[in-house]
């Protein structure tokens, strides 16, 4: 059948393609395979992979709702991740993003290392904040945001959409000897799913997901920190065009070179954050010590690289301090320069600006 792109795409075959291993493959294979690998080893002996998990995470989050048009700064973001109750309906679902990975991560582990299609609905949900599942009505189809045009129909109907993703889920759990390299099979499989589109929404985010959750299965990573989607957001339309030859001309090799590369470049990035954030993590407690003397604590350290914008309410509720004693503790960390005082109506965040730079580096 001639793949028409008004007709849903029923006949979207099962992974994996044929004839997708080349030189050109390879080399870029072994050089994101290298990167990740420093990535990983830089995570095994991080003392506290919460710095990443609140963080990096976060950040990943944004940039991967960014694509959606979902836009949020950097300020509403830490503040609301803050407990601080704003009106930013974008920077509450970048936080709801942060958490489906989270929940992902958990259904997979408690599912004896398995990604199911039961696992990509728990992400959906989280992130669209209700109970959505698979697509169960006809007529949905991408459209060119500008021109109207219709750009691609995916499978219908619920029936179909179910067969191909759990064939989809075969592919991603099974550990067959003639399968491709695991960072080839995640280009196929991050194809894959946003070819099937299984959802009335939240497609992209679920997918740039899957990628994080597929790295840490296969022992590529410990935690689910790679940046991808900074990467994608900064290549949208190479994305776009290469998802739809694909689709249109079964050209698999440029796409799986786009991933490769986006893999190893964002491995390197990620890396040369963590460093900076252990530095950064080091000084900060040589100057918090010298500082509050006696009144120094490791939580205090770990709440400043967790949540880069804090309040004196911060500390209270964290038990660290009663309201005197952490405003006198904010005010000397404002005096040290380890901290800025940020006024927004009535409150005062005190944010920890030498890690929001390192965040925001090569953004």
């Amino acid at each position: 059948m001639v793949y028409d792109k008004n007709i849903a795409f029923n006949d979207l075959p099962d992974l994996p393609p044929v004839n997708i291993n080349s030189a050109q493959v390879l080399r870029h294979t072994i050089i994101a395979a290298r990167n990740l690998a420093e990535l990983k080893g830089l995570c095994e002996t991080l003392p506290d992979p919460a710095l990443l998990l609140n963080t990096i995470v976060l950040q990943e989050s944004r940039d991967s709702s960014a694509i959606e048009n979902i836009v949020t700064t950097q300020d509403e973001l830490y503040r609301a991740n803050a407990d601080v109750k704003i009106d930013s309906t974008a920077a509450k679902e970048v936080l709801r993003y942060r958490e489906a990975m989270y929940t992902g991560l958990r259904h997979m582990k408690e599912k004896t290392n398995i990604i199911s299609t039961n696992t990509l609905v728990s992400v959906v949900q989280i992130i669209k904040d209700n109970k959505s599942g698979i697509r169960t009505q006809p007529g949905t189809n991408l459209k060119s945001s500008i021109t109207g045009e219709v750009i691609y129909t995916p499978p219908c109907c619920e029936n179909e959409i179910r067969q191909k993703l759990a064939a989809l889920e075969l592919f991603i759990n099974e550990t067959k000897e003639d399968h491709p390299d695991p960072l080839v099979k995640l280009a196929l499989i991050h194809y894959q799913f946003e070819a099937i589109h299984p959802f009335v929404d939240g497609n992209g985010r679920v997918g740039r997901i899957l990628n994080n959750l597929f790295l840490v299965q296969q022992d590529l990573l410990p935690h689910p920190v790679l940046y991808l989607s900074h990467y994608i957001a900064e290549h949208k339309q190479d994305y776009y065009q290469l998802l739809r030859r694909v689709t249109e001309q079964q050209e698999w090799t440029d796409w799986i070179l786009f991933i490769l590369t986006a893999i190893g470049r964002t491995a390197q990035l990620t890396t040369q954050k963590i460093r900076a954030l252990l530095e950064l993590r080091i000084n900060t407690e040589t100057r918090m010590k010298k500082v509050l003397q006696t009144s120094y604590s490791p939580d205090l350290l770990q709440l400043l690289f967790t949540q880069p914008y804090i309040k004196i309410e911060t500390l209270v509720k964290k038990e660290l301090a009663h309201r005197q004693t952490a405003s006198v503790w904010l005010k000397k960390m404002v005096a040290e320069g380890i901290l800025e005082p940020q006024k927004k109506g009535r409150l005062i965040y005190y944010v920890h600006k030498s890690l929001m730079d390192i965040l925001s580096s090569g953004n």
